[in-house]
């Protein structure tokens, strides 16, 4: 049993809480900005924590083997997760992770530029020794978003990922045969839960990949599971790369970071996003590495076809 501290613990930090609570092995600390009344979650000690103030942090993280960052990297510029590592390592933690859970490389997002201001961070600091072991849980896309409707996560928003569940329709660049990985959530919490108990060293780069396949094949399966054929709008990548979304639409996108925006600039950085996320996908950003496969080889992903089925279920 080793003590775990989830940090700024959102959606999809509580898909993971659940899993580590269901281990039973270890101690859960949740650190927070705010109390949440009536939001605690049982098997768990949830800290409000001042993510600015490194000797608040490092008090906290006392006795902490393995803290993972789910810090919002599209509203944080990178302060609050420099900050905890620096009181990770003040405090003697022996593992980090950031908040990544998503593609292998952010050229064309540059939202979330503060998660390469962390992982340069994270080289920085272990560049003469290494003073904190740390993971990139990568996972490319969450499988779940291909339900639409039908998605039956506990805690993750439903989110279409330029695929309009409701209007039966898909955007793709070019011919949609770009590739990208898609991981279940449940894969995702299985491998981190098993992670924490792994007694070798974690690799830097941490993809967990349950999929790698096309957007057009990933359509596919939202097409298997809705039972309806759906529109493709192909677009010019040219037009992309030149940051121009000129689709007949723009699928509808939920994220906590932008929920309270106004509709006009919500609107605005929906279509900007999806830009950059097509071209992404274009430049191969999407597809994420097997590193945490290989450590747990006899572990079985959740498939295309498995996944279609538990769907319908």
């Amino acid at each position: 049993m080793v003590k775990v501290a989830v940090a700024a613990p959102g959606e999809v930090a509580r898909e993971v809480i659940d899993g580590l609570v269901a281990s039973g092995k270890h101690e859960i600390i949740l650190l927070a900005r705010r109390v949440c009344d009536g939001q605690e979650i049982k098997g768990t000690t949830r800290l409000v924590a001042n993510f600015q103030d490194k000797a608040d942090l490092a008090q906290k993280l006392q006795g902490v083997h393995t803290v993972l960052s789910f810090v919002n990297a599209v509203s944080d510029p990178g302060d609050a997760q420099i900050a905890l590592i620096d009181a990770s390592v003040k405090a003697g933690v022996k593992r980090f992770a950031p908040s990544e859970w998503f593609l292998a490389r952010n050229d064309h997002l540059p939202w979330l530029a503060s998660k390469d201001i962390v992982r340069k961070h994270l080289e920085d600091i272990n560049k003469e020794n290494k003073v904190l072991e740390y993971t990139l849980f990568q996972v490319g896309m969450f499988m779940d978003y291909l339900a639409g409707p039908r998605q039956k996560t506990k805690h993750i928003g439903r989110n279409n990922f330029l695929i309009d569940h409701r209007g039966k329709r898909a955007l793709v660049p070019g011919s949609g045969d770009h590739r990208l990985t898609y991981t279940a959530i449940e894969d995702v919490v299985n491998i981190v839960v098993k992670a924490i108990d792994y007694q070798g060293e974690w690799p830097k780069n941490g993809g967990i990949n349950g999929v790698t396949a096309t957007l057009g094949q990933g359509i596919e399966v939202s097409e298997k599971i809705s039972g309806t054929k759906f529109s493709i709008e192909a677009l010019n990548i040219d037009d992309l790369r030149a940051g121009e979304l000129k689709s007949s639409f723009v699928p509808e996108l939920d994220h906590p970071a932008i929920r309270d925006l106004d509709e006009a600039t919500k609107a605005g950085f929906i279509k900007a996003a999806y830009t950059s996320l097509l071209m992404a996908l274009v430049d191969g950003d999407a597809v994420v590495g097997d590193e945490w496969n290989r450590i747990f080889p006899h572990y079985k992903f959740l498939g295309f076809d498995e996944f279609i089925s538990k769907s319908l279920s």
